[in-house]
């Protein structure tokens, strides 16, 4: 799979429908993280309201009660009359008190579950890809791990992160798992940033990511799955920790 459609994939991830629980935080959560991971440039115009509550799954007054949340949070500002929309808007508040601030709406309960559900993933992408893969096809993870290894913005940092484990369930020629992994990154990924801010902790993971390059590449799948699964889980449990100290 080539960077650009992994990059177009993401962003449609951002537009897919969104739980059916609480939907107007998950539509705010769920746009705000896309414009603290740069999925969404700075005034980026935003998909008119009712191809917006389509695209998202939600009611038009689901929609607007979250662009409301999403004005006051200084993230998106609507502009009335001819050429009039709502447009995204990064706020003067710090990227880390917004992400700190969207953490305390997550319970140590929900993360430990998204961290199990992600290592899944990414334990069953990384056991596939060693059974399924060429050599030739695991360049894309080398240069992304490489790139994380050298990234000095957290935000960049935590793009790069997902985009391995995407890329990795790309690697598995996997379709479904690929499309688990985009909508996933979509949902949890800006919250990493909170924990890629530390460059030894940054330097930690892309070894990481390189063991599990090794592992798939020598067709060791249960081992490649093993580190997969590691590393997701020990990211939850750092960000699990970030939560508790909130």
């Amino acid at each position: 799979m080539r960077q650009h459609e992994i990059d177009a994939g993401a962003r449609k991830a951002v537009f897919s429908p969104v739980d059916n629980r609480a939907r107007v935080d998950a539509v705010v959560r769920r746009i705000g993280d896309a414009i603290d991971l740069g999925l969404l440039a700075d005034g980026e115009q935003l998909p008119g309201e009712s191809e917006l509550a389509g695209r998202l799954g939600v009611s038009t007054v689901t929609l607007r009660e979250a662009l409301m949340a999403l004005r006051q949070q200084g993230l998106v500002t609507t502009r009335r009359g001819r050429g009039g929309g709502s447009f995204v808007s990064l706020p003067e508040i710090p990227a880390d008190d917004r992400l700190r601030s969207r953490l305390r709406g997550w319970s140590t309960e929900e993360l430990r579950d998204l961290g199990d559900h992600w290592a899944a993933l990414s334990g069953a992408a990384a056991r596939l890809a060693a059974q399924r893969t060429e050599p030739a096809d695991l360049q894309p993870l080398r240069r992304t791990a490489g790139e994380l290894a050298e990234a000095g913005d957290t935000a960049a940092r935590s793009r790069l992160y997902g985009r391995f484990h995407v890329e990795l369930a790309a690697a598995a020629q996997s379709a479904r798992l690929t499309r688990e992994q985009v909508a996933l990154q979509s949902e949890v990924g800006a919250l990493l940033c909170l924990v890629l801010a530390d460059d030894a902790y940054r330097e930690e993971v892309a070894e990481r990511h390189r063991s599990v390059i090794s592992a798939v590449q020598d067709g060791a799948h249960e081992t490649a799955g093993t580190l997969a699964e590691r590393c997701v889980r020990e990211s939850t449990a750092r960000l699990v920790a970030v939560r508790l100290a909130l």
